[in-house]
């Protein structure tokens, strides 16, 4: 079995930010991608959870797509104008992956 290369970008954003992030990322060439919902956790502002909030404003997603390493710095690039205004944390790590025509 042959694994290819990949980068994993996750990008945990209030959920408000859904459609533009996707649009964006869709505008890079982004084929595939995970939206998963986000219930909690702590940062900057201290701990939180989305427990009690009925309303997108207060949430956060995450989004997650598997890409070819060199398309990297275009998604990134993309993505930045985007992400400068909001809360958010982008991560990108290394991942293998079988069948890279998908990516």
């Amino acid at each position: 079995m042959k694994l290819h290369q990949a980068k994993r970008v996750e990008i945990m954003i209030e959920g408000v930010m859904e459609k533009q992030i996707t649009r964006v990322m869709e505008g890079a060439g982004v084929t595939g991608y995970t939206i998963l919902p986000v219930l909690g956790g702590s940062g900057a502002s201290g701990r939180w959870t989305r427990e009690g909030n009925v309303s997108r404003a207060v949430s956060m997603i995450a989004v997650v797509c598997l890409i070819a390493p060199h398309r990297l710095d275009g998604l990134l690039e993309a993505l930045f104008p985007v992400l400068d205004e909001h809360i958010g944390v982008v991560s990108i790590s290394d991942a293998q992956i079988m069948r890279a025509e998908r990516f």
